[in-house]
């Protein structure tokens, strides 16, 4: 079976074979001497050429050796496989030899240039040769035009490395760059005026007509493209400009021609494959080419590298270096972005956790650097934060909603979550709010989770950095662990007596702060190990029934603040203020019991604050 296939795909060949050169032989019907029959039969890849030795021999070097070689045969045949450009090639070079006229254009100079060395069409053998014609048109005509540049390395692509050791795709390289650098320094000038104030400056808002070339690349082969974005960023180009090149060249080649997402993978196994390939050299090409300046390209785009790199299975070194470059600007991020699926494993997470992580240490170390070095230069204590404590605070809020986002998987592990949420350090949190809610999140959808596990979980939060609203929400959310519904509830309370204090109290007296301490001891039995939950519980009932006392008490003093401004539109009187301070001395501020089994405010209740007050 295996023979049969062998010898029908001989014929195949054989057939094809006949009619390139029936072809060709049409071809050079139109040109060649009719009425001389031919001496010689050149052969190359792609066809065959009858044609005579004088003209050929005239031109070129190698064939006159070859010729030499077999004076015998009165119709020689001579085969010349490796000829670089094949038939396409060899025709262009024997027309020259017969003088037939033809246009040298950027779609053929590098053949031409490539043919005529393979052929030895020199000067040697023949004045104005096809090879000085070719290099002349090169140089004079072909690397003044940067487009004519990019469609003769487009021909290169197939001619190396002969077009290389012939220095035809260095020429246009340098050429391209140069221009590139050339227009690009004129559009800058073009952009220049004059502000109100008399002083030069740069529009930023006008179109930059120098970057055009930028499409124009994006049809080059990635190892060629990569030579000429090299040399563009050596010659000076724009970070912004090669940014946005890097930008349009990795769409066209990752999204167009991508085999990746084909519904019908199953069936194209191969194409598959060797796209990954393909699309693996260009995003670790296009990683290497990014510039060192920060917002050159997009975050977005960078999370995209990145996305594609860990899908593609990229280099290590690819994919840490797109971590340390999101990491440095991570404050302009977006939760879309952070949003990395994970690829690799089919039970595992459902986004890439572990990326995100790194992405969080570089962030976390470069911010380190960045205070230190802001430190230094910070004099006054009312200073506004400095851009890094900024950024701080955008990250931080990003973290707490990419949990958030996370916390329903159910296969994320509790180490993993909470090593997202530990990264950052204490400062970089105002409010816990969003981190509450992210891990109340992971509470409900993790409700198998052992009471240590929930303890440590609910360590993360700060209780005192609640809002109103998270606290009243945390105070009676049953997924929490019994002790931290203590503490909601402690600084609550906490809370609800300072704003008492710091509105209505006396000058002198300052607000209680923490030091204070409740007299039924709730903090100490949240604290205290050996506590039992029978009394935990009673702390609690105790705790929200003095939560609302104090509710109702503010309300009371608000609503007697209503009525003094009234009464003080009224009447300015000094009995008036005399008759305010009364009031106010009825009113009971810190009243409390003081007794486990009382549940009304007592003139005890009342003697203990007091003291409380006098102390602190």
């Amino acid at each position: 079976m295996d023979k049969n296939n062998h010898l029908h795909h001989q014929q195949h060949h054989q057939q094809q074979q006949l009619s390139l050169a029936k072809c060709s032989r049409q071809r050079c019907n139109e040109w060649i001497f009719r009425d001389v029959p031919s001496d010689i039969t050149i052969e190359v890849s792609g066809g065959m050429f009858a044609l005579h030795k004088f003209p050929l021999v005239s031109r070129s070097g190698r064939i006159r050796k070859l010729v030499a070689e077999r004076r015998d045969s009165e119709n020689s045949r001579i085969e010349l496989l490796s000829l670089p450009g094949g038939a396409e090639s060899f025709e262009l070079a024997a027309k020259f030899c017969y003088g037939v006229n033809f246009e040298i254009t950027s779609a053929n100079v590098a053949q031409l240039c490539c043919v005529s060395d393979y052929l030895e069409m020199t000067e040697e053998f023949s004045k104005d040769n096809l090879g000085s014609r070719a290099e002349e048109y090169l140089e004079s005509v072909v690397c003044k035009n940067l487009e004519m540049c990019v469609e003769v390395l487009q021909q290169c692509e197939n001619l190396l490395p002969l077009a290389d050791e012939l220095k035809i795709v260095s020429r246009c390289i340098d050429a391209i760059a140069s221009k590139a650098c050339v227009e690009q320094i004129a559009s800058s000038f073009s952009r220049l005026e004059y502000s109100s104030s008399g002083r030069l400056h740069m529009n930023r808002q006008a179109k930059c007509d120098g970057d055009w070339w930028i499409e124009d690349l994006s049809a080059l082969r990635i190892d060629l493209y990569q030579r000429v974005i090299t040399a563009m960023k050596c010659r000076g180009v724009r970070p912004e400009s090669i940014g946005a090149s890097l930008v349009n060249y990795a769409q066209k080649e990752l999204t167009k021609k991508s085999s990746l997402w084909n519904p019908s993978g199953q069936q194209k196994v191969e194409l598959v494959a060797g796209s990954s390939v393909h699309e693996r050299l260009v995003v670790e090409t296009i990683v290497s080419l990014l510039p060192v300046e920060k917002l050159a390209v997009p975050i977005n785009f960078l999370f995209g590298l990145l996305r594609s790199a860990v899908m593609l299975d990229c280099s290590v070194a690819s994919r840490l270096d797109l971590e340390r470059r999101i990491g440095s600007q991570l404050d302009i991020a977006t939760l879309d972005d952070l949003l990395i699926p994970s690829f690799r494993h089919a039970g595992d997470t459902l986004f890439d956790v572990d990326t995100v992580h790194r992405i969080l240490v570089n962030f976390s170390q470069q911010d380190d650097s960045e205070e230190d070095m802001d430190d230094a230069s910070v004099f006054e204590s009312e200073s506004p934060p400095s851009p890094s404590q900024t950024a701080l605070f955008k990250v931080s809020k990003l973290v707490d909603n990419y949990l958030a986002e996370i916390a329903p998987d159910a296969n994320l592990k509790l180490s993993k979550f909470m090593v997202i949420a530990e990264t950052l350090p204490a400062h970089a949190r105002t409010v816990h709010d969003g981190l509450y809610r992210a891990i109340d999140i992971y509470l409900k959808a993790h409700q198998g989770l052992s009471d240590p596990d929930k303890k440590k979980l609910s360590k993360l939060i700060d209780f005192q950095k609640l809002s109103q609203e998270a606290g009243a929400h945390a105070a009676q959310n049953e997924r929490l662990p019994l002790q931290s519904i203590v503490q909601v509830l402690y600084f609550e309370q906490l809370r609800l007596r300072n704003a008492l204090c710091s509105s209505y109290a006396d000058e002198d007296q300052k607000p209680v702060h923490q030091s204070w301490r409740i007299s039924s001891g709730a903090l100490s039995a949240a604290m205290s190990p050996r506590d039992n939950y029978a009394s935990l519980r009673r702390e609690n009932r105790e705790l929200k029934l003095e939560l609302a006392r104090l509710r109702m008490r503010l309300n009371d003093l608000e609503k007697e603040h209503v009525h003094m401004k009234r009464d003080m539109e009224k009447s300015h009187s000094l009995n008036f203020m005399s008759s305010f301070s009364r009031k106010i001395g009825k009113l009971n501020f810190f009243g409390h019991s003081s007794s486990r089994g009382s549940s009304s405010p007592s003139k005890h209740s009342q003697r203990t604050d007091s003291k409380v007050i006098e102390r602190t």
